[in-house]
């Protein structure tokens, strides 16, 4: 296949990833915040470091509110990362790539920016912000089972699968990196182990399969093992880099590029979560997400150049 082909195909599924893990994040910090004792030192700002951008957000915004930080992630035309940015770059993937897509998902597409650009007032005031979000998440829900379900299993949607699970494993790294971080500044740890831990799998739709597969309490070394290690949650690190090395062997010249999916693989087996507290924790996810970005890298090197 046309490499031009493989790097849009490839996009288009990494960014219908993040405008739903986007949307996911500003729903569950919301909830997060709600649910947490009153004095608790947690910001909004903290949601631009997590996903990369506070250089952005500082430069565009002096006040580092609420709503400065929802408009920011959500709407800010300056963000790449933006939920309207996200999608309208995967919609330009998808239009240049139409060939190998099947036309349901390229009206699928179209219908998602047409709903995000017309309700995207919606979600800066917290009246409709959970009603717009959670149609955001189902429409990326259904745009991925429906390449799932109609487009050819061939190497243009082994290209998907790489884009959609590397895009969620670093997000499920900066979910994590949200607890560790949210953990640093209270005294009172303990009390607050639940509400930050429960809200991170909420944050990965991944409580009920928590409760069903761990049958624990939610502690943070339990929650921590389970977002990044567990090989049958689809969200996981684990599970996501185990995909991406089953996808990249199906394609020609594969070598160099399994090389750095099996070091972050191995890496992400090394970790013992209940031996790290919360900055230890951080400097680990640190290390994933450079994992995560060294694949990205090889990628483009040997398929998109």
């Amino acid at each position: 296949m046309l490499s031009r082909v493989a790097r849009r195909t490839y996009w288009m599924a990494r960014y219908i990833e993040r405008a739903e893990n986007t949307a996911r994040l500003v729903n569950t910090y919301h909830f997060l915040l709600l649910d947490l004792p009153r004095g608790t030192r947690i910001g909004w700002e903290i949601l631009p470091v997590i996903t990369g951008s506070y250089p952005t957000f500082s430069e565009q915004y002096q006040r580092h509110d609420e709503r400065n930080t929802v408009k920011f992630l959500l709407a800010d035309s300056t963000n790449p990362g933006s939920l309207l940015n996200s999608i309208a770059a995967a919609r330009e993937n998808g239009r240049t790539s139409r060939e190998v897509l099947p036309g349901q998902a390229w009206e699928q597409i179209n219908e998602l920016q047409l709903y995000a650009n017309a309700r995207i007032g919606d979600a800066l005031p917290r009246r409709g912000r959970f009603e717009f979000l959670t149609e955001i998440i189902q429409h990326c829900q259904q745009l991925t089972g429906l390449l799932a379900g109609t487009m050819s299993h061939d190497h243009a949607y082994d290209f998907v699968r790489i884009g959609r699970n590397l895009e969620r494993a670093d997000m499920t790294t900066r979910v994590v990196d949200i607890g560790a971080m949210s953990m640093q500044n209270p005294d009172d740890v303990g009390s607050l182990d639940v509400h930050v831990w429960t809200s991170m799998l909420r944050a990965l739709n991944a409580y009920q399969m928590y409760r069903k597969d761990i049958q624990l309490g939610v502690h943070c070394a339990d929650v921590v093992s389970y977002l990044l290690q567990n090989d049958y949650l689809p969200r996981s690190v684990a599970h996501c880099l185990d995909q991406i090395e089953e996808c990249i062997g199906d394609l020609p010249r594969h070598q160099d590029t399994l090389k750095p999916v099996r070091e972050a693989r191995r890496r992400v087996s090394r970790i013992k979560p209940d031996k790290l507290d919360a900055i230890s924790l951080h400097k680990e996810v640190d290390r994933l997400q450079i994992g995560i970005s060294a694949i990205h890298n090889q990628i483009g090197k040997t398929w998109f150049a």
